[in-house]
C-alpha cells in the first residue's frame, strides 16, 4: 500500500474541517494548539495511516495542505 505525508500551513487554516470529513483513512484532526487568528488548526493526528490519496489537499477551500507520495 502506498504512504503518503500531509503537511498544513497552519496560519492559513481556518478549520472548516472539508478535510478531516474527506480523509479515508482518518489521519486528521484538530488539536489544542490555535493559528494566530484564532482557528484550532487540522493536524495530522495519526501520519502512519495516511496512504497520499491527496482528498485533503484537493478539498481544501484555502490550499493549505500539501500531500506527498513516497513511491517504491
Amino acid at each position: 500500500m502506498a504512504k503518503g505525508r500531509v503537511e498544513f500551513y497552519t496560519e492559513a487554516c481556518k478549520s472548516c474541517l472539508y478535510c478531516i470529513d474527506v480523509c479515508p483513512n482518518e489521519v486528521l484532526g484538530t488539536g489544542s494548539e490555535v493559528n494566530a487568528k484564532g482557528y484550532n488548526y487540522v493536524q495530522a493526528l495519526y501520519p502512519e495511516k495516511c496512504i497520499g490519496c491527496g482528498l485533503c489537499a484537493r478539498i481544501c477551500p484555502d490550499a493549505v495542505i500539501s500531500v506527498y507520495r513516497e513511491v517504491g
